[in-house]
C-alpha cells in the first residue's frame, strides 16, 4: 500500500475515467521511478512504472479454486463505479474525464 500511495502522490491523486476497467480494476503509470523517492542508480538508468490494482470482494477466490470451483454472482462482482468510489473515498482522489485532463 505504501508503494501505491507514493505512485498516487506522483499522479497528484488524479486518474482518468478510462483508467478504470469494467471489472473493478484500475491502472496508471509514472514516467520516472525517481519520482517515488527511489535513489537513482546510474548503472540501471531511469525507467517508468505501471501500477495495476485489482479490487475484489471477500470470497471471490472461489472462481479460481482447484476444487469446488464456482461462478461469482453479478451482485458480488466489483464494478467500475465501485472502483471509482473506493478510490475517491480511500485516497480522496479525483476521477477526471478525458476533456478535463487535456485542459490541465
Amino acid at each position: 500500500m505504501q508503494l501505491l500511495e507514493c505512485g498516487l502522490k506522483v499522479k497528484e491523486y488524479e486518474l482518468l475515467r478510462r483508467n478504470c476497467s469494467d471489472t473493478g480494476c484500475f491502472r496508471f503509470g509514472i514516467q520516472e521511478h525517481i519520482d517515488l523517492g527511489i535513489k537513482c542508480d546510474p548503472s540501471i538508468g531511469i525507467y517508468g512504472m505501471d501500477f495495476y490494482i485489482v479490487l475484489e470482494h471477500p470470497g471471490y477466490q472461489v472462481s479460481r479454486c482447484r476444487q469446488c470451483k464456482s461462478h461469482v454472482g453479478v451482485q458480488h462482482r466489483v464494478t467500475k463505479d465501485d472502483a471509482m468510489q473506493w478510490f475517491h473515498v480511500k485516497y480522496e482522489g479525483v476521477i477526471l474525464n478525458k476533456s478535463q485532463a487535456i485542459a490541465t
